[in-house]
């Protein structure tokens, strides 16, 4: 074990404001990395994931099944290929300028847990707490029983069977077996993570490739770029909803300030990740969602799996709803594997702040993975997939999420240390009027399941003030001698 360790007087780089005590930890000064401190024997001792892996992160769940699914609605409800690259650019602007935000904030705190530190930071532990008690019942594993109930279709249609009477099995076994790979060891994980994720990026670029290569594709088609075909929405209410399911689709990418933690000279990888993330997403769903409509045109869409359909046809006749499953389903499980080896970072950063139980803050003596985070992730997801109605389980907390991204965002407002960047403070402003339009069109749309949600997320706090009074962190702080 490290034979010297110092407990500095506050945390590196503490919010003003602040309240909550800084975390307890033991913790050790490393000169090399400019006088920053990390935990003694935890995840940040084992950096190792490189600038391919962590791309891989921000990339992951951004480009799911929304990549085949969403952008035919879009382009129906907008009428306009020039509407519908607008709001891809748009959204692009508004990911770009808080992945700006994340990379500042994952430089200056390159530890485990991502938006869950940064909150601490900015704003003590109670709001942090809310976020991690948000992640760990609801948004976490609802995604991810979403994502493997989603997925499982376009195996059966790869396979050539037909949907089993026990459905529950192929998604439970997708959980499963993601879970047992993140389980069984960080650099195998990471190694399939980011595999999965580069290979679907140059699936998808292939993909449009061969759209105009084979000759299927014609200009013709998106031409006039401004005019609104027949039967569009009115303008307003379709710009609305199309910026609404962009950023759906963009979600995911402040997955990598998570997993900071594990990333090799954080200073130059995570900016890099994060905006070259960003940018090769904004590329991706602009080049997908014009080499579907040069195949297959505005007038032709009738609904979104319909339209997945009709490309698979055109481009590679019978066999196109196979390799268009197949094309789904490697995204999927990308994206999959990206939120399964981020979210239990959440968990273990809890625990060894004390704010969660200590058994998740524990990495595992032989793998090095924070092995209990990864079966209370796998465990929680397999629930609520049993449970089912996940999707709406999700649209209660899609807003209360909004609100931590916004609000993380934002403590680079309340850092000790100001932020002496050329983009600040335009690129915080731009991404927090983001956030506050699409929580605005939320409510606008539906505002009852925004509230509910916002109310399940603060009774996350009574529950903090029983089971992790600032008393009982102090007794389940991790002691040095358990961690591996």
């Amino acid at each position: 074990m490290p034979s010297k360790l110092a407990r500095p007087p506050a945390t590196y780089g503490h919010a003003r404001g602040s309240q909550d005590a800084p975390s307890n930890l033991n913790l050790l000064v490393d000169a090399d990395q400019g006088g920053a401190e990390y935990d003694v024997d935890s995840m940040e001792q084992r950096r190792q994931m490189g600038l391919a892996g962590t791309i891989a992160v921000v990339t992951g769940e951004s480009i799911a099944l929304g990549i085949f699914l969403t952008p035919a609605a879009m382009a129906k409800s907008l009428g306009s290929p020039a509407l519908l690259a607008s709001v891809w650019c748009g959204m692009g602007l508004i990911a770009m300028c808080g992945a700006l935000c994340y990379s500042e904030l994952a430089v200056r705190f390159p530890h485990a847990g991502g938006e869950y530190v940064y909150l601490r930071e900015g704003y003590g532990g109670r709001v942090a707490f809310l976020y991690g008690w948000m992640s760990a019942t609801v948004m976490d594993p609802g995604l991810a029983a979403a994502l493997a109930m989603g997925s499982a279709p376009y195996i059966y249609s790869l396979t050539g069977t037909t949907t089993p009477h026990g459905r529950l099995w192929v998604p439970s076994l997708i959980l499963i077996g993601l879970g047992a790979v993140n389980y069984l060891g960080t650099h195998m994980g990471r190694r399939v993570m980011a595999t999965a994720n580069l290979l679907k990026i140059g699936v998808l670029l292939c993909l449009v490739a061969w759209a105009w290569i084979s000759g299927h594709s014609s200009v013709e088609n998106v031409l006039p770029l401004v005019h609104r075909r027949p039967g569009s929405e009115p303008v307003f209410a379709a710009v609305a909803g199309a910026t609404v399911s962009a950023f759906f689709c963009f979600g995911g990418w402040w997955e990598a300030g998570k997993i900071a933690g594990e990333v090799r000279n954080p200073r130059r990888t995570l900016p890099l990740a994060f905006t070259c993330g960003v940018l090769i997403v904004t590329v991706v769903y602009l080049l997908v969602s014009f080499a579907f409509l040069s195949v297959v045109p505005l007038s032709r869409i009738v609904s979104n799996t319909a339209f997945v359909a009709q490309f698979g046809q055109a481009l590679f006749g019978s066999l196109g709803g196979r390799v268009l499953s197949g094309c789904v389903l490697l995204s999927v499980l990308g994206g999959m594997m990206a939120l399964t080896m981020a979210a239990p970072r959440v968990y273990y950063a809890m625990a060894r702040d004390g704010a969660f139980f200590s058994a998740f803050g524990r990495l595992h003596p032989r793998f090095g993975t924070p092995a209990n985070a990864v079966l209370l992730q796998t465990g929680l997801a397999l629930i609520v997939l049993c449970f089912g109605a996940f999707d709406r389980i999700l649209s209660f907390i899609i807003f209360s999420a909004i609100c931590f991204l916004a609000l993380s965002a934002a403590s680079l407002f309340r850092l000790k240390e100001p932020v002496r960047r050329w983009w600040y403070p335009s690129a915080p402003g731009v991404f927090l009027l983001g956030c506050i339009v699409i929580n605005f069109l939320i409510l606008m749309h539906d505002p009852i399941p925004a509230l509910v949600g916002l109310v399940a997320v603060l009774c996350g706090d009574p529950i903090r003030r029983f089971f992790f009074s600032p008393q009982l962190a102090l007794a389940t702080t991790i002691p040095e001698e358990t961690l591996s």
